[in-house]
Protein backbone atom coordinates (compact mmCIF):
# COMPACT_ATOMS: atom_id res chain seq x y z
CA UNK A 1 0.00 0.00 0.00
CA UNK A 2 1.37 3.46 -0.79
CA UNK A 3 2.49 5.75 2.02
CA UNK A 4 -0.36 7.84 3.37
CA UNK A 5 0.14 11.61 3.58
CA UNK A 6 -2.06 11.94 6.69
CA UNK A 7 -2.15 10.02 9.97
CA UNK A 8 -4.95 7.47 10.19
CA UNK A 9 -7.41 9.47 12.38
CA UNK A 10 -7.10 12.58 10.19
CA UNK A 11 -7.43 10.53 7.02
CA UNK A 12 -10.50 8.70 8.31
CA UNK A 13 -12.14 11.96 9.45
CA UNK A 14 -11.51 13.59 6.07
CA UNK A 15 -13.02 10.68 4.18
CA UNK A 16 -16.07 10.61 6.47
CA UNK A 17 -16.53 14.39 6.11
CA UNK A 18 -16.54 13.91 2.35
CA UNK A 19 -19.09 11.12 2.61
CA UNK A 20 -16.62 8.47 1.38
CA UNK A 21 -15.90 5.08 2.94
CA UNK A 22 -12.47 4.79 4.56
CA UNK A 23 -11.43 1.99 2.21
CA UNK A 24 -7.76 2.89 2.24
CA UNK A 25 -7.58 4.25 5.78
CA UNK A 26 -4.85 2.84 7.98
CA UNK A 27 -5.88 0.26 10.57
CA UNK A 28 -6.57 1.27 14.21
CA UNK A 29 -3.66 1.42 16.63
CA UNK A 30 -2.70 -2.04 17.85
CA UNK A 31 -4.54 -3.89 15.09
CA UNK A 32 -2.77 -6.04 12.53
CA UNK A 33 -2.11 -4.11 9.31
CA UNK A 34 -4.35 -5.07 6.40
CA UNK A 35 -2.91 -7.16 3.59
CA UNK A 36 -1.66 -5.06 0.70
CA UNK A 37 -4.56 -5.08 -1.81
CA UNK A 38 -2.52 -4.08 -4.86
CA UNK A 39 0.19 -5.75 -6.94
CA UNK A 40 3.80 -5.65 -5.80
CA UNK A 41 5.73 -2.52 -6.79
CA UNK A 42 8.58 -3.93 -8.90
CA UNK A 43 10.00 -1.45 -11.38
CA UNK A 44 11.68 -3.77 -13.87
CA UNK A 45 10.77 -4.85 -17.41
CA UNK A 46 7.60 -6.92 -17.03
CA UNK A 47 6.91 -5.41 -13.61
CA UNK A 48 4.49 -2.88 -12.14
CA UNK A 49 5.22 0.65 -10.89
CA UNK A 50 2.94 2.10 -8.21
CA UNK A 51 3.18 5.87 -8.55
CA UNK A 52 1.60 8.32 -6.11
CA UNK A 53 -0.40 11.08 -7.82
CA UNK A 54 -1.22 12.82 -4.53
CA UNK A 55 -4.63 14.19 -3.45
CA UNK A 56 -7.32 15.42 -5.85
CA UNK A 57 -11.10 15.90 -5.58
CA UNK A 58 -11.67 13.52 -8.52
CA UNK A 59 -9.81 10.60 -10.01
CA UNK A 60 -7.06 12.09 -12.22
CA UNK A 61 -6.49 10.79 -15.74
CA UNK A 62 -3.03 9.40 -16.45
CA UNK A 63 -1.48 7.97 -19.58
CA UNK A 64 1.72 6.57 -21.01
CA UNK A 65 3.90 8.76 -23.26
CA UNK A 66 2.20 7.18 -26.31
CA UNK A 67 -1.26 8.10 -24.98
CA UNK A 68 -2.31 4.67 -23.68
CA UNK A 69 -4.42 5.23 -20.52
CA UNK A 70 -3.17 4.04 -17.13
CA UNK A 71 -5.17 2.52 -14.27
CA UNK A 72 -5.62 5.00 -11.38
CA UNK A 73 -7.00 3.86 -8.01
CA UNK A 74 -7.42 5.36 -4.57
CA UNK A 75 -9.47 8.20 -3.09
CA UNK A 76 -9.45 11.99 -2.73
CA UNK A 77 -6.66 11.77 -0.13
CA UNK A 78 -4.27 9.73 -2.28
CA UNK A 79 -4.51 8.55 -5.89
CA UNK A 80 -2.11 5.92 -7.20
CA UNK A 81 -1.30 4.97 -10.79
CA UNK A 82 -0.57 1.29 -11.47
CA UNK A 83 1.72 1.17 -14.48
CA UNK A 84 2.61 -1.96 -16.42
CA UNK A 85 6.23 -1.90 -17.63
CA UNK A 86 6.86 -3.61 -20.97
CA UNK A 87 9.33 -6.49 -21.16
CA UNK A 88 11.10 -4.53 -23.90
CA UNK A 89 11.41 -1.39 -21.75
CA UNK A 90 15.05 -0.24 -21.49
CA UNK A 91 16.48 0.39 -18.02
CA UNK A 92 16.59 4.02 -16.97
CA UNK A 93 14.30 7.01 -16.67
CA UNK A 94 10.62 6.71 -17.61
CA UNK A 95 7.45 8.64 -16.90
CA UNK A 96 3.69 8.83 -17.21
CA UNK A 97 1.68 12.00 -17.75
CA UNK A 98 -1.23 13.53 -15.84
CA UNK A 99 -2.45 16.55 -17.74
CA UNK A 100 0.58 18.74 -18.38
CA UNK A 101 2.60 17.15 -15.55
CA UNK A 102 5.02 14.26 -15.70
CA UNK A 103 5.35 11.61 -12.98
CA UNK A 104 8.84 10.12 -13.26
CA UNK A 105 10.11 6.69 -12.23
CA UNK A 106 13.13 4.53 -13.03
CA UNK A 107 13.21 1.07 -14.56
CA UNK A 108 15.85 -1.22 -13.09
CA UNK A 109 17.46 -3.94 -15.22
CA UNK A 110 16.30 -7.55 -14.92
CA UNK A 111 17.65 -10.62 -16.68
CA UNK A 112 15.15 -13.39 -17.36
CA UNK A 113 16.05 -17.01 -18.06
CA UNK A 114 16.75 -18.28 -21.58
CA UNK A 115 16.08 -21.76 -22.96
CA UNK A 116 17.67 -23.09 -26.17
CA UNK A 117 15.88 -25.91 -27.98
CA UNK A 118 16.43 -27.89 -31.17
CA UNK A 119 13.14 -28.93 -32.76
CA UNK A 120 11.80 -30.04 -36.14
CA UNK A 121 11.79 -27.06 -38.56
CA UNK A 122 8.06 -27.44 -39.25
CA UNK A 123 7.34 -26.58 -35.60
CA UNK A 124 9.15 -23.25 -35.96
CA UNK A 125 8.47 -22.04 -39.52
CA UNK A 126 4.83 -21.37 -40.38
CA UNK A 127 3.26 -22.27 -43.70
CA UNK A 128 1.91 -19.33 -45.75
CA UNK A 129 -1.64 -20.32 -44.77
CA UNK A 130 -0.82 -20.52 -41.05
CA UNK A 131 1.12 -17.26 -41.21
CA UNK A 132 -1.84 -15.47 -42.84
CA UNK A 133 -4.20 -16.87 -40.20
CA UNK A 134 -1.90 -15.71 -37.41
CA UNK A 135 -1.73 -12.17 -38.84
CA UNK A 136 -5.55 -11.96 -39.00
CA UNK A 137 -5.86 -13.19 -35.44
CA UNK A 138 -3.17 -10.82 -34.20
CA UNK A 139 -5.04 -7.81 -35.62
CA UNK A 140 -8.18 -8.92 -33.77
CA UNK A 141 -6.26 -9.48 -30.53
CA UNK A 142 -4.80 -5.97 -30.74
CA UNK A 143 -8.36 -4.60 -30.68
CA UNK A 144 -9.22 -6.75 -27.65
CA UNK A 145 -6.10 -5.62 -25.78
CA UNK A 146 -7.03 -1.96 -26.32
CA UNK A 147 -10.10 -2.38 -24.06
CA UNK A 148 -10.30 0.29 -21.35
CA UNK A 149 -13.55 0.23 -19.40
CA UNK A 150 -14.59 2.24 -16.35
CA UNK A 151 -11.83 1.93 -13.73
CA UNK A 152 -12.49 -0.21 -10.71
CA UNK A 153 -14.24 1.32 -7.69
CA UNK A 154 -12.31 3.03 -4.91
CA UNK A 155 -10.13 0.77 -2.83
CA UNK A 156 -10.52 -2.52 -4.75
CA UNK A 157 -8.65 -5.62 -3.70
CA UNK A 158 -6.52 -6.62 -6.69
CA UNK A 159 -4.96 -9.63 -5.00
CA UNK A 160 -5.59 -12.53 -7.35
CA UNK A 161 -6.01 -16.20 -6.62
CA UNK A 162 -4.31 -18.63 -8.99
CA UNK A 163 -6.87 -19.58 -11.67
CA UNK A 164 -5.93 -23.28 -11.38
CA UNK A 165 -3.95 -25.34 -8.87
CA UNK A 166 -0.75 -26.87 -10.18
CA UNK A 167 2.96 -26.60 -10.77
CA UNK A 168 4.33 -23.55 -12.54
CA UNK A 169 5.79 -25.17 -15.66
CA UNK A 170 7.07 -21.98 -17.30
CA UNK A 171 7.54 -18.59 -15.73
CA UNK A 172 6.97 -15.11 -17.06
CA UNK A 173 9.79 -13.60 -19.12
CA UNK A 174 11.44 -16.86 -20.23
CA UNK A 175 12.97 -16.43 -23.69
CA UNK A 176 13.11 -19.53 -25.90
CA UNK A 177 15.51 -19.91 -28.81
CA UNK A 178 14.39 -22.52 -31.36
CA UNK A 179 17.09 -23.78 -33.74
CA UNK A 180 19.05 -20.61 -33.09
CA UNK A 181 16.03 -18.36 -33.78
CA UNK A 182 15.04 -16.22 -30.75
CA UNK A 183 11.34 -15.88 -30.00
CA UNK A 184 9.51 -13.24 -27.97
CA UNK A 185 9.81 -13.64 -24.19
CA UNK A 186 7.06 -15.61 -22.50
CA UNK A 187 4.31 -13.12 -21.70
CA UNK A 188 2.50 -15.12 -19.03
CA UNK A 189 2.67 -17.91 -16.48
CA UNK A 190 2.16 -21.57 -17.47
CA UNK A 191 0.49 -23.77 -14.85
CA UNK A 192 0.60 -27.53 -15.48
CA UNK A 193 -2.76 -29.20 -14.86
CA UNK A 194 -4.69 -32.10 -16.40
CA UNK A 195 -7.06 -31.53 -19.29
CA UNK A 196 -10.51 -30.70 -17.93
CA UNK A 197 -9.30 -28.96 -14.76
CA UNK A 198 -11.70 -26.06 -14.05
CA UNK A 199 -10.29 -22.55 -14.46
CA UNK A 200 -11.71 -19.87 -12.15
CA UNK A 201 -11.72 -16.08 -12.43
CA UNK A 202 -8.95 -14.64 -10.22
CA UNK A 203 -10.99 -11.41 -9.89
CA UNK A 204 -14.49 -10.35 -10.80
CA UNK A 205 -14.59 -9.43 -14.47
CA UNK A 206 -16.41 -9.38 -17.78
CA UNK A 207 -15.73 -11.68 -20.75
CA UNK A 208 -14.55 -9.56 -23.69
CA UNK A 209 -13.25 -12.22 -26.10
CA UNK A 210 -13.67 -15.94 -26.75
CA UNK A 211 -11.90 -17.65 -29.63
CA UNK A 212 -9.91 -20.54 -31.05
CA UNK A 213 -6.57 -19.17 -32.24
CA UNK A 214 -3.59 -20.70 -34.04
CA UNK A 215 -1.00 -20.33 -31.29
CA UNK A 216 -3.24 -19.90 -28.22
CA UNK A 217 -5.92 -22.49 -29.02
CA UNK A 218 -9.08 -22.06 -26.97
CA UNK A 219 -8.82 -18.57 -25.49
CA UNK A 220 -10.73 -16.24 -23.16
CA UNK A 221 -9.97 -12.61 -22.25
CA UNK A 222 -11.45 -11.02 -19.10
CA UNK A 223 -11.74 -7.28 -18.43
CA UNK A 224 -11.37 -6.24 -14.77
CA UNK A 225 -11.64 -2.49 -15.40
CA UNK A 226 -9.24 0.36 -16.10
CA UNK A 227 -7.10 -1.55 -18.60
CA UNK A 228 -6.49 -4.50 -16.25
CA UNK A 229 -7.12 -7.60 -18.40
CA UNK A 230 -6.38 -11.31 -17.95
CA UNK A 231 -5.81 -13.97 -20.61
CA UNK A 232 -6.41 -17.75 -20.56
CA UNK A 233 -5.07 -19.98 -23.36
CA UNK A 234 -4.97 -23.61 -24.63
CA UNK A 235 -8.42 -24.33 -23.20
CA UNK A 236 -10.22 -27.60 -23.88
CA UNK A 237 -13.63 -26.15 -23.10
CA UNK A 238 -15.13 -22.69 -22.71
CA UNK A 239 -18.27 -22.23 -20.58
CA UNK A 240 -18.79 -18.50 -21.11
CA UNK A 241 -19.51 -16.03 -23.87
CA UNK A 242 -18.67 -12.42 -24.62
CA UNK A 243 -20.57 -10.10 -22.29
CA UNK A 244 -20.81 -12.53 -19.36
CA UNK A 245 -20.00 -11.12 -15.92
CA UNK A 246 -18.00 -13.42 -13.64
CA UNK A 247 -17.56 -13.41 -9.89
CA UNK A 248 -14.12 -13.96 -8.37
CA UNK A 249 -13.65 -17.71 -8.00
CA UNK A 250 -16.32 -18.60 -10.58
CA UNK A 251 -15.39 -21.38 -13.02
CA UNK A 252 -15.67 -20.38 -16.70
CA UNK A 253 -13.45 -22.73 -18.74
CA UNK A 254 -11.22 -25.83 -18.54
CA UNK A 255 -7.52 -26.56 -19.00
CA UNK A 256 -6.51 -28.17 -22.28
CA UNK A 257 -3.75 -28.63 -24.85
CA UNK A 258 -5.17 -26.74 -27.82
CA UNK A 259 -3.12 -24.49 -30.08
CA UNK A 260 0.67 -24.84 -30.37
CA UNK A 261 1.54 -26.75 -27.19
CA UNK A 262 3.26 -29.99 -26.18
CA UNK A 263 0.98 -30.87 -23.28
CA UNK A 264 -1.99 -29.75 -21.19
CA UNK A 265 -1.52 -26.59 -19.16
CA UNK A 266 -3.03 -23.15 -18.62
CA UNK A 267 -1.24 -20.13 -20.05
CA UNK A 268 -2.33 -17.26 -17.80
CA UNK A 269 -1.52 -13.67 -18.69
CA UNK A 270 -2.09 -10.35 -16.89
CA UNK A 271 -2.14 -7.05 -18.81
CA UNK A 272 -1.94 -3.43 -17.64
CA UNK A 273 -2.04 -0.48 -20.09
CA UNK A 274 -1.75 -2.95 -23.02
CA UNK A 275 1.42 -4.45 -21.54
CA UNK A 276 1.82 -8.03 -20.34
CA UNK A 277 3.19 -8.08 -16.79
CA UNK A 278 4.22 -10.84 -14.40
CA UNK A 279 1.10 -12.50 -12.92
CA UNK A 280 3.11 -13.51 -9.84
CA UNK A 281 3.07 -9.84 -8.73
CA UNK A 282 -0.71 -10.11 -8.22
CA UNK A 283 -0.76 -13.38 -6.26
Amino acid sequence: MPDLPFPAPTRRALLQALGLPPLLAACPAGAAPPADPWPQDLRVPGGVARLSLGPAPERPAAHMPDGVPVLVLGDVIEWTALVGIALAAPPGAAHIATGADRVPYRVAPKKYSEQRLTVAPRTVDLSPEDSARHERERAHQQQVMATFSTPLPQGPDLRMRAPVPGRRSSSFGLRRVFNGQPRNPHGGMDIAAPTGTPVVAPLAGRVIDVGDYFFNGGTVWLDHGGGLLTLYCHLSRVDCQVGDSLRAGESFCQVGATGRVTGPHLHWGVMLNRTMVDPALFL
